[in-house]
């Protein structure tokens, strides 16, 4: 799901409204009609100038250079009806408004021009969002699933958060995490863990083998460049990791350095806090610690709230954090789509003028039947 509203197509760069290309041609003639009747010491001219700059500044070079046309000719028509077109100041006049004519013509070829390539980057950069952040499956045995992520910079489809899901011979794994840093720096560290897990997700036989796996790779590669990192101790990911079994009612979590996800059961919100977490993956060489995954009940008509820091870190204008539980509480939909919905809007209702501080990420997970299908 994409609460966003869909970029403009190439087709739509430069395609004004109707009310706004009414402005410069009502301009031309009320300059035109006003100059005519204007006493002989008057000259209104030069305000021609303003319709193909105005022009430039929404429309694209051919319907700017149209209205320039169209105001060298009102200026021509002024002059045969007031004096002559060899008159020395309309002729000035003249050459001046095709001058500035020309320039916006220009100005507005560039801009055209900048926009296109604008697109064509958020079109890349949708294309990198399908290849690095699949979009994950709206079933897997006897869960349904929904994912959204809301990225920091408006321009960039994807940043630091990550998630992922895939499927084993007894169950379904899935990761949530996020990257240090956010927006497209941090593109290739998230790469780098999704990359790790789906690679070993399904040939892992246990949980805390598969994180070490996932802190191995960070590890050997702290920045994602295939280069030891200047700093290693200022590249990591929190990231939680669960295993859910088809035939089992539980869930198993390993937590490493992220927030916990919360239970929604029968309108109660339950965080599922582990008692041993680790540090985030990246870190624990700095920390003499192990991955021990902790079981929790998870049954029929349970939902499990994955997010990132980015969720419960959004402020209002106030400066009030985002309280995620208490807001996940009142929801009374159906599925996980719904969910996310309706947490989706409310968030971006919550941050002033719709706009995140960081990346953020949500996944909910319902079991729907105690078998898998």
């Amino acid at each position: 799901m994409d609460p966003r509203p869909p970029h403009p197509s190439l087709r739509q760069v430069g395609e004004p409204g109707l009310p706004l290309l009414a402005v410069p041609f009502a301009l031309i003639a009320v300059v035109t009609v006003v100059d005519v009747l204007a006493p002989p010491d008057v000259h209104l001219g030069p305000f021609l100038v303003a319709a193909p700059a105005l022009t430039a500044s929404f429309a694209g070079p051919r319907m700017t250079g149209f209205v320039g046309a169209v105001a060298v000719l009102a200026q021509v028509t002024v002059a045969v009806t007031r004096t002559t077109v060899t008159d020395l100041n309309h002729t000035f006049q003249i050459i001046a408004l095709v001058l500035i004519s020309v320039f916006v013509t220009l100005f507005a070829h560039l801009r055209e021009a900048h926009e296109k390539q604008l697109i064509q980057l958020r079109s890349v950069a949708e294309a990198a969002q399908e290849v690095v952040l699949r979009p994950l499956r709206d079933r897997m045995g006897p869960l349904r699933l929904a994912s959204v992520y809301l990225a920091a910079e408006a321009e960039a489809q994807i940043g630091g958060d990550l998630y992922a899901a895939t499927r084993t011979p007894h169950g379904t794994r899935l990761i949530i995490g996020d990257v240090r840093g956010k927006g497209l720096e941090a593109v290739g560290d998230a790469a780098l863990v999704l990359g790790a897990f789906r690679a070993a997700a399904h040939q892992e036989a246990d949980l805390p083998t598969l994180v070490a796996h996932l802190e191995a790779a960070v590890a050997a590669d702290p920045d994602g460049t295939g280069e030891p990192a200047d700093d290693p101790g200022e590249a990591f990911t929190t990231a939680a990791v669960l295993d859910i079994p088809d035939q089992e009612m539980t869930v198993r979590l390993i937590s490493c350095g992220h927030p916990p996800p919360l239970l929604l059961r029968g309108g109660r919100i339950v965080p599922l806090e582990v008692d041993h977490p680790a540090p985030p993956l990246g870190l624990t060489q700095y920390v003499d610690t192990g991955f021990a995954a902790q079981s929790f009940s998870f049954e029929p008509g349970d939902v499990i709230l994955l997010y990132t820091d980015g969720v419960i870190e959004a402020r209002d204008a106030a400066g009030e954090f985002y309280p995620l539980p208490e807001r996940a509480a009142h929801w009374q939909g159906d599925g996980p789509d719904a969910l996310l919905g309706h947490l989706c809007a409310d968030l971006l209702a919550h941050s002033p003028g719709g706009s995140l501080g960081d990346d953020a990420a949500m996944v909910a997970i319902e079991r729907v039947s105690g078998r898998s299908s």
